[in-house]
């Protein structure tokens, strides 16, 4: 390029020279400054990637010795240390039981986050790593101090239960406090009713009484008439036993069927077997009880007749 405008001096004149032509030259004095400044930065760059170049090479000429060094001292090693195979197989085998714990080890991590990721999700997290603040007004307290106070309260209640069961069961009077708590009546209250509990008691006592012997009167009554004793064995069974029995254990026993137990059934028994003519006709035929019972004390009562 000094060339070209040295050409340029040489072929123009003082007087042919042009501002532009300066311009051009002022361009290419530039242009030729960055050029020299380019070249000196890549020769620098040059120079650093070749100190780096031959500083890798001594590395690795270092790293080969190295390994050649190991080669030589692990070939020493296994001529001077021969394994056996009985030793080899033992190296395998605990080779393979620390790849089989390896394994267990990375499950159990696994099955551990697992958890972890769980137990975060149902709201819990690490007391030494994050702070959970609590409003001071927010439902979970204000249920709680509810609880507490229903606590106390039910405790107080059952405290005062406990003072009026002792008192009562000590028969004297209960204390005003008590009665107020417990919303109980008064002691001359309580005594009117002791004393009337106590007249019901006894003229139930009497009522029973006076049924009880109403009772025994009216089985006597139906044995004088009817000429059977009729006694209750079992629910719906009724055991009729004639006044002319040749034996205590000649009986009858019969059984309540039907919704409302007004259908009688006769079972079997030892006595009614030896009546079997009776049943067939009056029973089987006419069905009727009455008419059975009534021929029954008849052919009875001729017996003893007879007899």
């Amino acid at each position: 390029m000094r060339a070209i405008l040295g050409s340029y001096d040489s072929e123009l004149t003082a007087a042919e020279y042009s501002p532009q032509l300066t311009r051009r030259m002022r361009e290419a004095e530039d242009m030729v400054q960055k050029v020299h400044a380019h070249n000196s930065e890549m020769e620098a760059q040059l120079s650093q990637a070749l100190e780096e170049l031959g500083g890798q090479k001594q590395r690795a000429d270092m790293l080969e010795m190295e390994v050649k060094m190991l080669q030589s001292q692990s070939s020493a090693a296994e001529q001077g240390f021969p394994l056996s195979r009985e030793e080899a197989s033992s190296l395998r085998l605990k080779i393979e039981e620390l790849e089989g714990e390896r394994s267990r080890l990375e499950e159990d991590k696994k099955m551990l986050e697992m958890q972890l990721e769980r137990f975060t999700l149902q709201g819990g997290y690490d007391q030494s790593r994050t702070k959970v603040l609590h409003m001071s007004m927010n439902p979970a307290s204000a249920a709680k101090q509810r609880l507490r106070e229903d606590q106390a309260r039910l405790q107080e209640e059952c405290e005062q239960l406990r003072e009026l069961v002792r008192a009562l069961e000590r028969g004297g009077p209960v204390p005003a406090n008590l009665e107020a708590a417990a919303s109980l009546p008064s002691s001359k209250e309580l005594t009117e009713l002791r004393k009337q509990v106590e007249s019901a008691e006894l003229k139930n006592q009497r009522l029973k009484e006076v049924f009880q012997t109403k009772i025994q009167e009216f089985r006597k009554v139906c044995y004088a008439l009817t000429g059977y004793q009729i006694d209750i064995t079992t629910e719906n069974q009724y055991r009729l036993t004639s006044m002319y029995a040749e034996h205590k254990a000649d009986c009858l026993i019969f059984k309540a069927t039907g919704p409302s137990g007004v259908k009688m059934q006769l079972l079997e028994t030892a006595f009614s077997s030896s009546v079997q003519e009776l049943i067939e006709l009056h029973l089987l035929r006419q069905d009727s009880i009455p008419a059975f019972l009534s021929a029954l004390t008849l052919d009875l009562f001729s017996r003893q007749t007879v007899a």
